[in-house]
């Protein structure tokens, strides 16, 4: 089944808000009544956007294909046939319901807003940021994304234990292709504070790198995090602030999906 949502004004387009978080036309109905007669049904969505997928545990597969140009139909077959072995990650959290978002926990000063003035009073806790510290598991969480093989993680480790505000982090770990196809793995690094003096989420994405394995090649991966980048914008001194703290580095496959986990010190 393909389908999903258009590029019209109140469902996928800039300038104006989508009227239900569901796909239009009856779409939802549609594919309940496809499963009836095929439960080998597989679901193709054609979106910029998130939608809510009430039939999802009922599904065999879901590719989320987005807008992919003159090419797509190519694209699309070519992952539907093994050709190619996705290896896309969510740039952004699917919620399970609309209202698991962030602006809409803070009523309707915050969404929809006035014609005037908008006020983000979720602050900087918006997307996987909301998720996580409010523990509202999402549907799809930022950084997710399957593959035609599996990845193993061996343990993260730094360079050291302590460092200062202008060095820099380096990780590294074990990365293995445990299937039987050649494939890429979009690897993430989170890091958390232990003891903000400010608010901050549980934890942030401060790093990535795609790695590209052989099926059973296994590489040892570096990813290097500059201390500056630990930092935080203080609205206060209107600057950006790195506190001598201790800091826990995650290693993890999505923001839902951590491998492994090790802290430093920063003075």
């Amino acid at each position: 089944f393909f389908g999903g949502l258009n590029k019209n004004y109140q469902q996928d387009c800039e300038g104006g808000d989508r009227i239900t978080y569901n796909l239009a036309f009856g779409q939802n109905e549609l594919i309940e009544e496809l499963l009836k007669v095929n439960k080998n049904t597989a679901v193709i969505l054609i979106s910029g956007n998130a939608v809510a997928m009430p039939w999802l545990d009922k599904v065999p597969a879901l590719i989320q294909s987005w807008y992919l140009g003159s090419e797509a139909g190519s694209a699309t077959a070519n992952i539907i046939s093994g050709k190619v072995n996705p290896s896309g990650k969510l740039p952004f959290s699917f919620p399970k319901k609309l209202e698991d978002n962030a602006a809409h926990s803070f009523g309707e000063i915050s969404y929809p807003g006035d014609s005037i003035k908008q006020i983000y009073k979720e602050d900087i806790f918006v997307g996987y940021r909301w998720h996580d510290t409010k523990k509202i598991p999402a549907m799809f969480p930022f950084g997710y994304g399957l593959s035609y093989t599996t990845f193993e993680y061996g343990k993260v480790t730094a360079d050291k234990k302590q460092y200062t505000k202008d060095e820099i982090i380096r990780l590294s770990f074990t990365l293995t292709n445990k299937g039987k196809s050649d494939g890429a793995e979009s690897v993430q690094i989170y890091a958390s504070q232990i003891n903000p003096s400010l608010a901050r989420p549980e934890k942030e994405l401060k790093a990535f790198d795609k790695i590209f394995l052989k099926a059973g090649e296994s590489k040892n991966v570096e990813i290097a995090v500059p201390v500056k980048d630990l930092a935080y914008f203080d609205d206060n001194k209107h600057d950006w602030v790195v506190e001598a703290d201790k800091f826990t580095l995650h290693c993890a496959a999505s923001s839902a999906d951590i491998k492994s986990s090790v802290t430093v010190e920063v003075k």
